[in-house]
């Protein structure tokens, strides 16, 4: 067994971003915590699937790109593989949510430069 409380993420950029709290052997779980005005890049994974539950605040989530969506507190988002996923909090408050990984396989991310206003990312194939 492995315990772990959210309080004791690390998160990748300090204050914000990813921050694991178990890895593997068969999936990653994990918080991705944004400040107001804090994004995370523009990525997808080519065998995961991902799913984010919100626990905190609101953020906008891009899928591929094209569509945009207002996640708030409640709202769980499962990304399929070659889905890409960026989060934007453009609120005033936190924002937070809980994200599992899987299968698991640590090299399995690949990022794709994109912010809203850009020309539109390529797909995956």
């Amino acid at each position: 067994m492995e315990r772990r409380r959210l309080g004791e993420t690390e998160f990748r950029f300090g204050e914000f971003g990813p921050g694991y709290l178990l890895r593997g052997p068969r999936t990653d779980l994990g918080v991705v915590r944004l400040r107001p005005g804090d994004d995370a890049s523009n990525h997808y994974h080519r065998a995961i699937e991902e799913t984010f539950v919100v626990i905190e605040g609101s953020a906008t989530l891009w899928l591929n790109g094209r569509e945009r969506f207002s996640v708030t507190v409640g709202d769980v988002c499962q990304m399929d593989p070659g889905d890409q996923h960026y989060f934007v909090n453009e609120s005033d408050a936190v924002f937070r949510a809980i994200f599992i990984k899987a299968p698991y396989d640590p090299l399995d991310g690949v990022q794709v430069p994109w912010v809203p206003g850009d020309p539109l990312p390529e797909l995956a194939s």
